[in-house]
């Protein structure tokens, strides 16, 4: 398998926990917490490790938090290299209401970057070994974190001959496009930020998506369109791929759960179509686990064997 390197400048702690009622103004009393190491690029090395495959996890870590972010990484037996910043790793929170089913999160911006941090960042990035043959950079920048820094993460993913897949929003995202990446990720609202168009039919969305790929902005585009799937768009094909009908229990995790049964998958050698099934079905698979809890390996390839078999 070739090599894959994922990195997360704001990772956090995520704390998920339950109530009977969320009611405001209330003193609530939470069921018994949960802790899980989050953020997009640890998040994408967790479900890569638990569908059966290994990465290299770089991230940023600073104070108490992060030294508990790393213990938790511990745990899992991931490969990570934490680099250490003076700000403090943050934390997010997730409260299932018990009654309704509803899930309500929040998510902190994360500490305040120096300049020197992040660009140490990528100099650690650029002589991490062993050398990256994909490059997954996913997640939000914290405070005082360049707009173009996914970009310059794309630049590095050249120097290195890496494929570079970035899996994030805004302004982050359109810069890194102006760089060129090999695979994006976006729902279909971040989609329509970029081209700027009122789009609404998949007809639409098709061709804005050939013309971002006929700019060499990018190899691959898989666009999530919710409970309907994705919109899988190269130079050679634009395909709608279906989601299996699983129960929904949770739908945090999903996308990157998505992003990592599909670098995973090319890793693996295999061919770009059935890389982004496989990975429709690892997030298919990370909707059936309660909370902030990724894909289940058996789940993902039972789902994914029923979509193969179907098409």
């Amino acid at each position: 398998m070739k090599n894959i390197v994922t990195i997360s400048i704001n990772p956090a702690i995520d704390k998920s926990s339950s109530v009977a009622h969320v009611v405001a103004e209330r003193k609530l009393y939470c069921k018994q917490p949960r802790f899980e190491p989050g953020g997009g690029g640890v998040n994408v090395a967790r479900a890569i490790r638990k569908l059966g495959g290994e990465s290299v996890l770089l991230y940023a870590a600073g104070g108490l938090t992060g030294e508990r972010l790393q213990e938790l990484l511990n745990e899992e037996d991931l490969v990570h290299r934490p680099f250490p910043i003076k700000g403090t790793t943050r934390e997010s929170l997730v409260i299932s209401e018990e009654s309704t089913g509803q899930q309500y999160r929040f998510g902190m911006p994360g500490p305040e970057f120096q300049k020197k941090e992040w660009e140490q960042f990528l100099r650690e990035l650029l002589v991490i070994e062993p050398t990256p043959d994909y490059l997954v950079a996913s997640g939000s920048l914290p405070p005082g974190v360049p707009s173009d820094f996914f970009a310059q993460v794309a630049r590095v993913g050249k120097s290195k001959g890496a494929k570079t897949i970035i899996d994030t929003s805004g302004e982050a995202l359109e810069k890194a496009l102006q760089e060129g990446v090999y695979l994006i990720k976006p729902n279909v609202r971040e989609f329509r930020e970029l081209v700027g168009e009122d789009i609404i039919e998949k007809s639409q969305i098709k061709a804005e998506s050939q013309k971002m790929i006929r700019s060499n902005r990018c190899e691959i585009l898989v666009i999530s369109l919710g409970a309907d799937g994705v919109l899988m768009v190269t130079d050679e094909i634009a395909e709608h791929i279906l989601p299996p009908i699983v129960p929904v229990v949770s739908k945090i995790g999903a996308g990157d759960s998505m992003v990592a049964g599909i670098v995973l998958s090319l890793a693996r050698g295999k061919p770009h179509r059935e890389s982004v099934i496989f990975g429709v079905a690892a997030g298919a698979a990370a909707v059936m686990t309660p909370g902030t809890e990724l894909c289940k390996r058996e789940d993902a390839e039972r789902l994914f064997e029923n979509m193969i078999s179907d098409v």
